[in-house]
């Protein structure tokens, strides 16, 4: 059941202070435990790549980080930039301040905008659960859904509050059965892993995958 886990795992350092030698070191790690993905800032991509060009770990990197805020030309750019350099997956966040305001339109062009820019990679939709309402995260995860995107995810990990069960299960009542659900933002234990996947997530993002694998 570990080694199952393990593949469902995104192993994540999005620290501003991470250096390209803690890179280097979780990609070795995921590398040796088969994650998922590794999950990085733009900047590492490449590094990523070469590190794992050899293996089944796919590089996950972050787009409009972690605010959200920026413009979507600038969201499909870096999305360009991430693919073209190596990153299988792109993890961008939503623009959290339209959907409050209710300008739905808006959001989905958004997302619209970075799903056209990523080609074959895959496309997670993070909506900062913590951020907002039942009702934002419902519609967030519709419009994620409509535009085409490949998962919602729960949170950056860099707001005030992360992955919970009853948000994961929210966000699985709003997509249905066939899109897949990202849950991330303090997800520490093997426990913890199980009860997001028991509320209908169908990945992990974490920065304690090693720790979880060793139980």
């Amino acid at each position: 059941m570990t080694k199952n886990l393990a593949e469902i795992i995104d192993h994540t350092l999005l620290k501003a202070d991470a250096t390209k030698d803690q890179i280097i070191q979780l990609c070795e790690e995921a590398s040796h435990y088969q994650f998922a993905s590794v999950c990085v800032n733009p900047t590492w991509v490449s590094i990523a790549n070469n590190r794992l060009r050899e293996t089944n770990v796919k590089i996950c990197t972050v787009i409009g980080f972690p605010l959200g805020a920026n413009t979507s030309e600038i969201k499909a750019f870096e999305t360009k930039k991430a693919v073209e350099q190596g990153a299988d997956e792109v993890d961008m966040v939503i623009n959290i301040g339209a959907l409050k305001a209710g300008e739905l339109e808006l959001v989905q062009k958004d997302i619209e905008t970075v799903c056209a820019a990523s080609g074959k990679a895959l496309v997670k939709v993070i909506i900062e659960t913590s951020l907002l309402t039942n009702e934002e995260k419902r519609q967030a995860c519709f419009l994620a859904k409509k535009a085409g995107a490949d998962f919602v995810k729960t949170s950056t990990g860099f707001s005030n509050g992360g992955a919970t069960v009853e948000d994961v299960s929210l966000m699985r009542s709003a997509v249905g059965e066939e899109m897949g659900i990202k849950a991330s933002g303090g997800i520490k234990t093997k426990e913890d892993a199980y009860k997001m996947l028991q509320a209908g997530a169908t990945r992990l993002g974490t920065s304690s995958g090693v720790a979880i694998c060793q139980g």
